[in-house]
């Protein structure tokens, strides 16, 4: 059953592209944006991790934590996503666990959906060009906004590969929701 606002996140474990840790309790009591891909060379999620990098100055100074999670190896991120040098953490699922515990979906209808055209050019037309597929060609994108207080404050299921929560949306919701100083985090 996919997670819904207001539901607690699940905890979780794991590595970024180049060994460090990362463990999702630890980020309580900051916003984060935990965003769910496809390969690590779709097209259409390299024009959002580039969307992302040009975004991370001024979301992070408003206190955003970003954790991008591909259906890919490291090596395969490192080839790929690696180019784009992000300054926030890029983890490999290749056994989809994180995928599994979010419940991110796959579609045929949403692979096949009209917009993707549309993102597909965009990211063409950026020098994304497609590579190696890992994992199943047709997983959707999901985007996670998590509270301070460690609960879901949007879960977001793409109906088609190439969306995504709009980044205005996000800044609006850091507005709303700030980080807070680290004395104040209740574990």
């Amino acid at each position: 059953m996919p997670l819904h606002q207001g539901d607690a996140v699940p905890d979780f474990e794991t590595s970024d592209m180049f060994g460090r840790a990362i463990r999702l309790s630890d980020l309580k009591g900051r916003p984060v944006l935990l965003s769910f891909m496809r390969y690590a060379s779709c097209p259409m999620c390299n024009l959002r991790v580039r969307e992302l990098v040009l975004a991370h100055k001024r979301l992070s100074r408003e206190g955003l934590v970003m954790l991008v999670v591909f259906q890919s190896s490291a090596e395969s991120m490192r080839e790929y996503v690696g180019r784009h040098d992000a300054p926030f953490a890029l983890i490999p699922d290749p056994d989809m666990t994180l995928y599994r515990l979010f419940e991110a979906e796959r579609s045929w209808a949403g692979l096949l959906a009209p917009s993707n055209a549309v993102h597909a050019v965009r990211a063409f037309c950026k020098g994304f060009a497609p590579g190696r597929i890992e994992g199943p060609f047709n997983r959707l994108p999901a985007d996670f906004l998590i509270g301070i207080d460690g609960r879901i404050d949007l879960a977001f299921y793409a109906r088609a590969a190439g969306d995504h929560v709009p980044l205005d949306e996000v800044s609006s919701w850091l507005k709303r929701n700030p980080p807070v100083a680290a004395s104040e985090v209740t574990t």
